[in-house]
């Protein structure tokens, strides 16, 4: 797919090879000011990718080099996401400026790019993640319009499950646990919660461990030992 080279000099040499894609939303007023900083030495922050909302693609950190953009997270056991990881930042305001629908040209973009890179470094789908997911405590992008489920029907995510009716009735400690079995950090409790809600039940962020959560978490983790949630 066309790229631009927008190069970044925030940079440095990864640790660990990839095997993780984690999305963004820049979360700035335009993207102007979100290209400007992560293309501006000395501000910390780079990904590798950025997608217009008209669907262009800047590529910024090369893939073979750690970029800037998970800071402190957690995935499956790996603290230093940002070496495992591909980061894709995708032009919205966010919800600090405006949280909005992203366009279907950033979507199909974001989509193609995210297969592309899938194929390059064979990437579970379930580790195509967002930023909340890897930091519940901190953040919440790409937050709940992202289309998570055009990327499912590539197979380059994982889908919420549609058979989720069983309810296994764990304990709301029970259901942590499970959730941490998952992959996520759940030192912060609710922040953990909410963001599981907000990527496999985006209609309903209320942090309640409830009977629906319990049964999508359950589900997921049942696709997972019979292989097929990879």
């Amino acid at each position: 797919m066309p790229i631009v080279e927008t190069p970044s000099p925030n940079f440095n040499d990864r640790e660990l090879p990839v095997s993780m894609i984690v999305m963004h939303y820049t979360g700035m007023v335009d993207a102007a000011s979100a290209i400007r900083r992560l293309t501006m030495a000395g501000s910390g922050v780079s990904s590798h990718y950025l997608v217009n909302e008209d669907g262009t693609v800047l590529r910024m950190v090369d893939e073979g080099k750690r970029a800037w953009h998970a800071g402190v997270s957690y995935w499956r056991g790996i603290t230093d996401v940002n070496s495992a990881s591909i980061g894709i930042e995708i032009v919205n305001p966010g919800h600090e400026y405006g949280y909005r629908p992203f366009p279907d040209d950033q979507v199909a973009a974001v989509v193609r790019l995210t297969h592309e890179i899938r194929k390059r470094h064979d990437i579970p789908r379930a580790n195509v993640v967002g930023h909340s997911d890897v930091a519940p405590a901190r953040k919440q992008d790409p937050g709940e319009l992202f289309p998570w489920e055009k990327l499912a029907r590539l197979g380059d995510a994982l889908a919420r499950p549609e058979n989720a009716t069983t309810d296994p009735g764990w304990t709301d400690s029970a259901f942590l646990v499970a959730l941490e079995r998952f992959g996520y950090d759940i030192e912060d409790k609710l922040a953990a919660v909410v963001a599981f809600q907000r990527r496999f039940r985006p209609e309903l962020i209320d942090g309640t461990i409830d009977g629906q959560s319990r049964a999508i978490l359950f589900r997921l983790l049942l696709d997972r030992e019979q292989g097929e949630s990879r």
